[in-house]
């Protein structure tokens, strides 16, 4: 049946690369999809799980850039054993004046594409005897946060999606899982949570624990969800946000 391999999407950096490389430290063999199509960087991998990781160029924007990813991978001769759906895109905006422009623009690369995507991983999986999605939403999916309507309202639509396909694919071995983040230190924020800045200080009065998570804090719940201790866990979405959700 060949080898089997588990795809990310978004995966040449920030948490999409945390996971894959969480991934490749259990033994497995990861397709990184990405704009780019860049590897995963993956500081201090040994090189022999390094060489597990293939990269792949795709825009999950487009409907059929899934399709043809999988598509691909069957004809190489891979067997498509997961998916953990990582791309996404942020954008904020006074929500009087929200360009519709910007509502459909994050739908589409937040919501649709987890859709599409797991279309066109769903065969594969069929194929495969069963296998596991994970889609990785937000904690802002409860929250009311100020000049983010269609930000909030995607990553919403992300936790349905899940609850929705983790019952109807279920008689299929199929189980689906929304990982919910909170603020999580990455390349691309870093800068704004960096000690002293006015959003890591705001953050150390709302989070319980006094600081944001980390990438691999996300990569390493997700990898977990791969393995024979996650086997009875379907639907739900998991947050992960150090408490803040819940703070009072």
């Amino acid at each position: 049946m060949g080898r089997s391999c588990i795809v990310v999407t978004g995966a040449s950096r920030g948490i999409g690369a945390a996971i894959a490389c969480a991934l490749l430290q259990q033994g497995r063999d990861v397709i990184g999809v990405s704009r780019s199509g860049a590897v995963p960087a993956c500081a201090g991998l040994a090189p022999e799980l390094a060489a597990r990781c293939t990269a792949m160029q795709a825009d999950v924007t487009h409907p059929q850039a899934m399709t043809d990813v999988c598509r691909e991978l069957r004809e190489r001769g891979w067997r498509i054993q997961g998916l953990v759906n990582n791309a996404g895109l942020h954008a904020d905006a006074a929500s009087d004046r929200m360009p519709l422009a910007q509502w459909h623009q994050l739908m589409d690369s937040n919501a649709r594409s987890v859709v599409s995507a797991c279309q066109a991983v769903y065969p594969h999986l069929v194929h495969a005897g069963g296998g596991v999605i994970v889609n990785i939403g937000s904690f802002f999916d409860k929250l009311g946060v100020k000049r983010n309507l269609a930000y909030c309202a995607s990553k919403a639509a992300v936790g349905a999606i899940t609850r929705v396909l983790a019952v109807e694919w279920a008689s299929q071995g199929i189980r689906v899982i929304d990982v919910a983040p909170g603020y999580i230190v990455t390349d691309l924020n870093a800068k704004a949570l960096a000690a002293g800045a006015p959003l890591r200080a705001y953050l150390e009065q709302r989070i319980p624990g006094k600081k944001p998570g980390t990438a691999a804090d996300v990569a390493a719940l997700v990898a977990s969800l791969f393995t024979p201790a996650s086997a009875f866990l379907s639907g739900e979405t998991i947050y992960l946000d150090g408490a803040q959700g819940i703070a009072h």
